[in-house]
């Protein structure tokens, strides 16, 4: 398009043949992230608890545009089982251009001195030390080659905390504070860190937060306009292919019918 004299022309990087890992790829963000990237030709390497979900989408993932799709079961609370899986992985498959940490989960909806300390365990295990075990397993390699891209997915319960909500919103406080400390970390590299924040998206979400009570996940939902996976996908490519000189630091995104995550509209 042109404006005052200047002709503007949509930059990007080419993900055509890069290796993306994206964590927790078998469902909700995850799957959609893996589409979002299929779609630029991308190799993806996935990783989630449920290996046959990801089976199941490897021809999917082709038929999309991926050029090649590779899927290993992980649990990324496992510390030595994410260094293992890693090493392991293939020399040609090793070279990773762009890390999803999405692998993450909440866990009940209570005051927290009447909480399930198990699901403290859980989340903090798996939204902070997970995160922590795959970032350090993956980032060095980065710095070596001198080029990479970490995007981290984050939650608008990042910035504000909402009752009953307690240890969650502060697991991802925690990301948005290892985000933001990884760049300094990565100063005097090009390797980049985003943190992509979203309010409420229709995902399997509120099942788990709910240990599998449909009827009072999906009330959740009622009366509102939520986000999709797919909106956030978006969000993460759109970082992720960015000129290499720019940094996109955070993304926080909400539906229009959430302000934070406090305060929504609900339809009649």
């Amino acid at each position: 398009m042109e404006r005052q004299g200047r002709v503007y022309k949509r930059r990007m990087i080419s993900l055509k043949g890069k290796v993306v890992l994206i964590t927790g790829a078998s469902s909700g963000i995850g799957r959609a992230t893996a589409f979002a990237f299929a779609s630029t030709g991308a190799r993806l390497l996935l990783s989630a608890r449920r290996l046959e979900r990801l089976q199941e989408l490897e021809p999917q993932l082709i038929e999309a545009g991926a050029e090649a799709v590779h899927s290993f079961r992980l649990d990324v609370r496992d510390r030595a089982a994410v260094n293992a899986a890693l090493s392991a992985v293939a020399e040609d498959w090793a070279t990773i251009e762009v890390l999803v940490n999405n692998a993450g989960l909440s866990r009940g909806l209570t005051k927290v001195y009447e909480d399930n300390p198990a699901d403290w365990d859980e989340m903090i295990d798996t939204n902070v030390k997970g995160l922590l075990a795959v970032t350090r397993a993956v980032v060095p390699g980065m710095v070596a080659r001198n080029r990479g891209h970490i995007i981290n997915l984050g939650s608008t319960a990042g910035h504000l905390t909402y009752t009953g909500g307690t240890v969650y919103c502060a697991t991802k406080a925690a990301e948005r504070a290892l985000s933001e400390g990884l760049k300094l970390d990565l100063m005097g590299t090009a390797v980049r860190v985003t943190s992509v924040d979203p309010g409420m998206v229709e995902t399997e979400f509120s099942q788990v937060r709910f240990h599998g009570d449909h009827e009072r996940a999906a009330k959740v939902y009622e009366r509102i306009t939520s986000l999709t996976p797919e909106d956030i996908a978006d969000a993460i490519l759109w970082a992720a292919t960015r000129p290499a000189h720019v940094n996109v630091h955070s993304i926080l995104l909400t539906t229009i019918d959430q302000a934070n995550s406090m305060v929504f509209s609900r339809h009649d």
